[in-house]
């Protein structure tokens, strides 16, 4: 592996979580380098002039020297101007490893380090929609060398949650506690994250929208028994309508492919929705998005019975099935 010595590591984009880990693993493939290795950070926005010149100076403790400096897009003029010199040549002594957490500001400091031949970069975007998450659950699963199907992928994000810090935690755990080689799948989820919040709030939205009302009355009362927080499950339910609305809407003859992309789901689950397409119309959909807002109004602003609102909203949601 090079040496990262001599070299700057510029890393961009606005996923916290995986600026941080990227940061840590660079910082601990130097100390490998070198055991003895001095580490220290700074905040671009507190660098002040000549203050980056004695950052990068020879230690007296050590022959290596990492520096981390956060912040970027918030570098002053002049500290900026002081940064791009010593990029342009430095020390063989050092490892320079500078994130910007993304957007636009600070662009033209990061073209200008785009440009010269010691910075390499590392773009780190959070995913956007639900495919997307679930992609990157599937990515993480194979850094970690184990396979995960795509629907148990989506289902351990509809689990936790959209926060990359809990989906790499869950990937760990996972990976450690099944036996080596085993593919993730529905059911290896389901058994360790099954009773999570936000798959009985899906859960309880499916079986609705399919029209199997004992089931979903059954498992909104195992909710409120299990203390799920009320808001939980009319997210659920929005999300599910309003990605049903999406495919309604959608070109006919599309692939499911490129319906996923337009409806923000993965295509496994396109072809469910499509069966769950057949029973709504337009305005059986309008209707009981309407009745989930009633109902999100109703448990967030302290509704007597939260319970009550929650058996409610199932019931008009599936009264608005076509016959």
């Amino acid at each position: 592996m090079a040496s990262a010595f001599g070299k700057i590591l510029l890393i961009s984009g606005n996923a916290e979580f995986l600026a941080e880990r990227t940061r840590a693993r660079a910082i601990a493939a130097v100390t490998a380098e070198h055991a003895d290795c001095e580490v220290s950070e700074a905040s671009a926005s507190g660098l002040q002039a000549g203050e980056l010149a004695g950052l990068t100076s020879a230690s007296l403790f050590s022959d290596n020297t990492a520096l981390v400096i956060t912040d970027l897009q918030d570098t002053g003029d002049a500290a900026q101007a002081e940064l791009l010199a010593y990029c342009e040549s430095p020390s063989p002594e050092i490892a320079l490893v500078l994130v910007h957490g993304g957007g636009a500001k600070g662009k033209g400091l990061l073209d200008k380090l785009r440009k010269l031949p010691a910075v390499s970069e590392v773009k780190l975007e959070a995913p956007k929609y639900e495919r997307d998450y679930a992609q990157w659950v599937h990515t993480e699963f194979r850094d970690l060398g184990t396979r995960i199907d795509q629907e148990a992928a989506t289902l351990l994000v509809a689990s936790v949650g959209q926060d990359l810090r809990s989906l790499a935690g869950a990937a760990d755990q996972l990976v450690s506690t099944v036996e080596r080689g085993t593919e993730i799948s529905a059911s290896i989820v389901r058994r360790y994250f099954g009773g999570r919040a936000d798959v009985r709030g899906y859960e309880i939205a499916d079986a609705a929208i399919d029209g199997r009302i004992n089931v979903a009355l059954e498992q909104a009362r195992w909710a409120e028994a299990a203390k799920v927080a009320p808001v939980l499950i009319t997210s659920a339910f929005a999300s599910g309508l309003r990605s049903l609305a999406k495919l309604s809407s959608a070109p006919s003859g599309m692939r499911d492919n490129d319906l996923a992309a337009q409806v923000g789901a993965p295509p496994f689950k396109i072809r469910a929705m499509r069966q769950q397409l057949r029973a709504w119309e337009p305005d059986g959909l309008a209707k009981a998005l309407d009745a989930v807002a009633q109902a999100d109004l109703d448990v967030k602003g302290g509704a007597a019975d939260p319970a009550y609102a929650i058996e409610r909203m199932v019931l008009k949601v599936a009264a608005q099935r076509r016959r």
